[in-house]
């Protein structure tokens, strides 16, 4: 899990990155929400990837593609509530995994 230190009452969260895949996660929107880091890890490594406001108040990624416009997240997963790990492909979970280390902080 990473952390972030919440601007406003100056406690650290607790948070993992496959929270930005379940439309529960971040406390079901009402934690500190961190899937745009998420996705800019992956943005950052050359993949398209939308968000989208999922509910009233929570952000998940609904879609990445690779260059070549594959898309990576299979269409017969239950989206928002399947485990990402389980239909992730490694490579995309190792890289994860590395943007985002155990007991990290990463800034909101």
């Amino acid at each position: 899990m990473s952390i972030t230190t919440c601007p406003t009452c100056g406690e650290p969260h607790s948070w993992s990155w496959e929270e930005a895949f379940d439309k529960f996660g971040f406390g079901d929107g009402d934690g500190i929400v961190m899937t745009e880091h998420v996705a800019e890890a992956l943005r950052k490594r050359g993949y398209t990837v939308t968000t989208e406001p999922w509910g009233m108040h929570n952000v998940t990624i609904t879609s990445i593609r690779t260059k070549k416009g594959k898309e990576i997240i299979p269409e017969d997963i239950n989206l928002g509530y399947d485990a990402p790990r389980d239909y992730l492909p490694k490579r995309i979970i190792n890289l994860l995994d590395e943007a985002f280390p155990f007991l990290r902080e990463v800034m909101p």
